[in-house]
């Protein structure tokens, strides 16, 4: 079945899920901690629809193709067409902030980059994009002060915030529009923060989401299946 975005009231969003569209290294410390060079302009690729689980159910770690490397993100649910959008109307087509995780094949990436192929597979197989409820917005919240985390059985892995990330939100939608027309229920991933590493089996997961003084945040409490 189709994932259909839901926002945290319980509603479902009009549209099914469409394209994940992420963006690589909008960290600078997360590039670093990979020795991977800074970027100078968004490193984009997509992520197909059938990647995409629910966040709160019981999270498959596909171990067997080797180390599952966790990357916390915010999440954006588009809700309107942008093609070639300038940030202020791209920021505008916003209409529901959540979480995620971009799981990544860490093992075939390396190995995938090594030969200089491309290296979908270790970023687009199923599963490989469990996402929250979005809560719902009606105009562009303070993205600089959004914050998140990730706790791995009790211990904290991972923070960030809007803004640390190298490419802020409107001018990021603003560039993905120029290559990819965005339509409603597209999903935009903005980046992991420092802290990556191994998903491990049977682990308990916490993500919260502090959205600002206008919007409701987000906490869910999932597990990776043993």
């Amino acid at each position: 079945m189709r994932f259909v975005p839901r926002f945290t009231d319980g509603r479902s969003f009009d549209q099914p899920l469409g394209k994940i569209v992420c963006v690589g290294r909008n960290y600078a410390d997360h590039a670093k901690e990979l020795d991977n060079p800074v970027p100078s302009a968004p490193l984009l690729f997509i992520k197909p629809a059938t990647s995409a689980v629910a966040l709160d159910k019981t999270l498959k770690v596909p171990g067997e193709r080797g180390e599952v490397h966790f990357e916390t993100e915010l999440a954006l649910l588009i809700g309107e067409t942008l093609a070639g959008a300038p940030p202020q109307a791209a920021e505008n087509a916003v209409v529901g902030i959540g979480l995620a995780l971009d799981l990544t094949l860490r093992d075939v990436q390396a190995r995938l980059k090594e030969k200089g192929h491309p290296w979908e597979i270790a970023k687009a197989f199923d599963g490989a994009c469990p996402l929250s409820s979005f809560v719902a917005v009606v105009s562009a919240p303070d993205w600089s002060a959004l914050t998140f985390s990730l706790d791995i059985d009790g211990e904290r892995r991972q923070s960030g915030r809007g803004s640390d990330m190298l490419f802020a939100v409107p001018a990021l939608l603003a560039e993905m529009s120029r290559h990819f027309t965005l339509e409603p229920g597209d999903v935009v991933l903005t980046g992991t923060p420092a802290g990556v590493g191994p998903l491990p089996g049977g682990a308990e997961l916490h993500l919260a989401l502090e959205a600002g003084a206008t919007y409701a945040g987000l906490n869910i409490t999932t597990r990776t299946a043993d």
